[in-house]
């Protein structure tokens, strides 16, 4: 059975930074691809970011609201996946979801369907 746990979320005020954790068991971890997703209030889930757990491939989603400031890193030894969040602004405030996928070569592609695995979600607040 697979388990996806996040930590590190919480409240922060503009510009600040977080960095969120995602430790994954019973899950095939190597040569395989996780990701970020996040959920803002009122809209649909998009992808954040992703990483090839073989290669450390990364990957961000086109939109530029996240470029730049969010880092997306893997730690193999420990089956977790990280997400570095800085200079924070109040519309990064979002539920964000670790999410894994069976198949290497849905990473890049930002559609939920292709994640197997999710996890519960951990909320993000970016507020002063």
């Amino acid at each position: 059975q697979v388990q996806l746990v996040e930590s590190g979320g919480g409240s922060v005020q503009p510009g600040g930074s977080l960095r969120l954790s995602c430790t994954a068991s019973g899950y095939r971890y190597s040569n395989n691809c996780m990701g970020w997703f996040r959920q803002c209030p009122g809209k649909e889930r998009e992808g954040v970011a992703a990483v090839l757990t073989g290669a450390g491939t990364t990957y961000y989603t086109d939109s530029d609201s996240v470029k730049g400031r969010f880092t997306i890193s893997r730690d193999n030894g420990k089956n977790t996946v990280s997400l570095q969040m800085n200079n924070l602004k109040p519309e990064d405030t979002a539920v964000y979801y670790c999410a894994a996928g069976d198949f290497p070569e849905i990473c890049g592609s930002w559609y939920v369907d292709q994640f197997e695995y999710w996890g519960q979600g951990i909320l993000v607040n970016v507020s002063s």
